[in-house]
């Protein structure tokens, strides 16, 4: 292995000890992919994000959830003392407000449903239920680790947890309905992270790839995969990331796309 390599694979460990998100091996991240090229081979749709225009992203933001909701882009981000629920405003990305998570939290996804925000956290074993004021009201137990979260209009959650699973949850208090086995051409598809839910189906960034699928939220077939591959140009790809962060634009076929310490978000519609 070349030195640039492994001082580059060593401080991605030592980043994942410190901050939680802790990266796959290799062989994990190549099933990944190999799983998603024999669903490719098998018929699975192709499509590229075409890019319509972009924002400015604040580039010390660790995005771990996105959600537009009555004209507030909401964002999670992460790292623990630094987590943080954010409004941002959709048409120039501009921060409106920030409310910080205890300082003993790691933010994960979000999900806007009636007057609440449900936000997951990484490895703290709650999930926060936050209403206007500037504090979660509630705080409700959450098993194993907490990813990505959306919710699919007819009062219920789904959730990741960086499995092949996703699962299936009250949206009054995330309490189990079940759970959906997400599978490509057959073979189960793993590191599922953060979620949109559209009428179309589930949509879900494949961690640490390039890659975007949607899911069947009945099946949990993949019925298309998105690859976002130099999405962000390289002259900005210094000190950033995976890309992480998928909102869907009401009433359009078009989404925001960012990443983890980004600088920018892309509006973006997906084709073939």
């Amino acid at each position: 292995m070349p030195p640039l390599v492994t001082r580059a694979l060593v401080a991605v460990l030592l980043a994942g000890a410190l901050t939680g998100c802790l990266p796959t091996g290799s062989d994990e991240v190549a099933e990944r992919v190999a799983a998603i090229t024999a669903g490719l081979a098998a018929g699975v749709p192709r499509l590229h994000p075409e890019v319509l225009g972009t924002l400015p992203h604040d580039p010390t933001a660790w995005t771990e959830g996105l959600e537009l909701d009555g004209g507030v882009l909401y964002e999670s981000t992460g790292l623990v003392g630094r987590s943080q629920l954010r409004e941002l405003d959709p048409d120039t990305g501009r921060l409106r407000s920030a409310r910080p998570l205890p300082t003993d939290l790691y933010g994960e996804g979000i999900t806007v449903l009636g007057p609440r925000v449900w936000q997951l956290t990484y490895r703290d074993g709650v999930a926060l239920d936050w209403g206007a004021g500037p504090a979660p009201t509630r705080r409700l137990p959450w098993t194993g680790e907490g990813w990505g979260l959306c919710h699919t209009g007819d009062g219920r959650v789904v959730a990741s947890d960086g499995t092949d699973r996703l699962r299936l949850l009250s949206g009054t208090d995330l309490a189990p309905l079940g759970t959906l086995a997400v599978r490509i051409a057959g073979r189960p598809l793993t590191g599922l992270n953060e979620l949109e839910c559209t009428p179309d189906g589930v949509w879900a960034n494949v961690y640490e790839t390039d890659w975007l699928v949607r899911i069947d939220p009945t099946s949990g077939a993949v019925t298309s995969a998105v690859d976002a591959t130099g999405l962000l140009p390289a002259d900005q790809r210094g000190g950033t990331d995976v890309l992480n962060g998928i909102a869907a634009i009401p009433g359009t076929d078009e989404f925001l796309l960012t990443g983890k310490f980004w600088p920018t978000l892309f509006r973006v519609r997906f084709v073939a």
